[in-house]
């Protein structure tokens, strides 16, 4: 898995699948964000697939599904609740992690 710390609230990364939220817990993220739309690419695992391996491993589970370029001041606000609500570091997640450091600016943006 290759993740990309932004803060010491959120890291980045590309698509993580079910079987990596072992992984992702024990590295001391508390939950994470998925910013890709279900059936963006054939082979993605669902939000339903990542929320319910998320759930097992004690993590905390946020969809904000993000179109490429249709970054929208509702995603801000959502992220910038999520990183409010969550006891420790998120670990955001696209295709390639591109999308979700954008939204994690635009949401230090709004502090």
């Amino acid at each position: 898995m290759d993740i990309t710390p932004l803060s010491d609230r959120l890291a980045v990364a590309p698509q993580i699948r079910p079987q990596d939220l072992g992984d992702v817990a024990a590295a001391g993220f508390v939950g994470i964000v998925n910013n890709r739309p279900d059936g963006e690419a054939p082979d993605q695992p669902s939000s339903f697939e990542l929320e319910t391996a998320a759930r097992r491993h004690g993590l905390r589970y946020w969809h904000i599904p993000i179109v490429p370029g249709e970054m929208m001041e509702q995603h801000v606000r959502e992220l910038a609740a999520a990183l409010e609500q969550a006891d420790g570091p998120l670990l955001a997640f696209c295709r390639t992690g591109n999308r979700s450091a954008t939204l994690f600016k635009a949401a230090q943006a709004l502090s």
